[in-house]
């Protein structure tokens, strides 16, 4: 027995002697390589669409080609993806029409209609849905040949898959790495094409990252508008950028990033959106900025420029882990990191009057950026972009988002849009009266 004492209590001065000489290091959080399993369906408000299907016989589809309308809508999409071949990257329209019916535009225009099901186990549809593009440097023209309502347009170098459910469409999910299609390059523009308020279409990065796509939207005056989207290296930039970040403070930004089967960087993944995959993620990031900020505004005020009738608000905490505002009927607790990443919980979450609406969303953004505790800070917003992100904490993923951005329109985070001089920085085109609608793939034509 004595001899084992002494055996272990030689152990571990021996252990002690070499942790002491030669520390383990421990390893950085990393990027999550995507696992595909067919079947693997996760559903979430980000990828489903509720709708019904047309009819009522849920064992058949349908194919309408409708006659031109004013509905009509014109694409032309420009493959400006490198090394791209004749039918390696196709896009797929999908949204509901307007009877809320869920449907797809198939490569010949015509309106496919998906057999619809009662069951609550995803069914895939075995429909060809894909739009082949072709060769790098073409040209692809389609008509969308009716409204569509709550719409996308996705773009992927292989072949999507799609379910239908009882109660909607299930469409691909960035946030899940086992979907049937998480080993494949793609991401998506949002459109809506309504009857009466016309044509809305959306570049946002507010969940992720994927295929860079940009758009222009020209209107029957000739009026041109441009979201011009990212540059063609983003996401391998983006994510060499976060791998840095964590490198230097600890925290997952490189796990934001999914890389593909072979090791290949496919999309980056909010901090919002990766917190619903990992809810521990970032739990502490925040933590030392919230209580200095609470305590530098306990007696000096914070204000915050409503930018509409209610003017100028003075918010102060009083020493205390809640800010109240004047004229506001709600207070604002300490946020926590999920609270600040998605802007829409905790003190975040509008419950209130017009000065609540207004003070939400400029509190969220000078969080995310970093400027309330920078000289000037206590004005929000009255700092110019130049001073975002140059303090830590902050969303590193909406500084380094916008670093590539070509024309600087795309949201990074919700309230992206919050700036002193109201520019709309938002990736959103409109029109009353759109005749054309361009979509770039690959990066921007040179």
């Amino acid at each position: 027995m004595r001899g084992f004492v002494q055996c272990a209590a030689a152990l571990a001065a021996f252990m002690v002697g070499q942790t002491l000489a030669s520390p383990v290091a421990r390893s950085l959080p990393g990027p999550v390589q995507v696992t595909p399993k067919t079947g693997d369906v996760v559903i979430t408000p980000k990828n489903f669409l509720n709708g019904t299907w047309k009819g009522n016989d849920t064992s058949k589809s349908e194919v309408v080609h409708s006659a031109a309308i004013s509905g009509t809508l014109p694409i032309e999409i420009v493959n400006n993806l490198a090394g791209s071949s004749s039918g390696s990257i196709n896009a797929y329209i999908q949204g509901r029409d307007t009877s809320g019916a869920i449907v797809f535009v198939l490569a010949d225009g015509s309106f496919y209609y998906p057999p619809g099901t009662s069951s609550g186990v995803p069914v895939a549809i075995s429909e060809d849905l894909a739009i082949p593009l072709g060769a790098q440097g073409t040209t692809t023209s389609i008509t969308i040949p009716n409204y569509l309502i709550s719409g996308r347009v996705y773009f992927a170098v292989g072949d999507l898959t799609f379910y239908m459910v009882s109660g909607g469409l299930v469409q691909p999910s960035a946030t899940n790495p086992s979907d049937a299609s998480a080993n494949l390059n793609w991401g998506f523009i949002e459109l809506t094409n309504d009857p009466t308020a016309g044509l809305f279409t959306n570049i946002s990065y507010v969940d992720f990252i994927g295929l860079i796509l940009g758009m222009s939207l020209t209107s029957t005056d000739g009026t041109v508008q441009t979201a011009l989207g990212l540059t063609a290296d983003a996401v391998d930039s983006i994510c060499t950028s976060l791998a840095s970040q964590t490198a230097s403070d600890g925290y997952p930004w490189a796990s934001l990033c999914q890389t593909s089967t072979s090791g290949a960087y496919l999309r980056v993944l909010s901090p919002n959106d990766y917190i619903s995959t990992d809810g521990s993620a970032f739990s502490d990031y925040w933590s030392s900025y919230i209580s200095k900020v609470y305590s530098t505004y306990a007696s000096n005020p914070l204000t915050i420029n409503t930018q509409n009738t209610p003017g100028n608000v003075t918010c102060t905490t009083g020493g205390s882990s809640i800010m109240t505002c004047e004229g506001s009927d709600v207070t604002f607790a300490e946020p926590t990191a999920g609270d600040i990443f998605g802007c829409n919980s905790g003190p975040f979450a509008v419950t209130g009057n017009a000065v609540d609406t207004a003070v939400v969303p400029r509190l969220c953004a000078a969080f995310h950026r970093g400027t309330l505790l920078l000289p000037g800070g206590n004005l929000q917003p009255s700092l110019s972009a130049d001073n975002y992100y140059t303090t830590s904490p902050c969303n590193y993923y909406s500084k380094f988002v916008h670093e590539k951005e070509v024309d600087g329109k795309g949201y990074a985070f919700s309230y992206d849009d919050v700036n002193p001089d109201g520019e709309n920085a938002s990736g959103e085109l409109t029109s009353g009266s759109a005749s054309l609608l361009s979509i770039t793939v690959g990066g921007p034509s040179t």
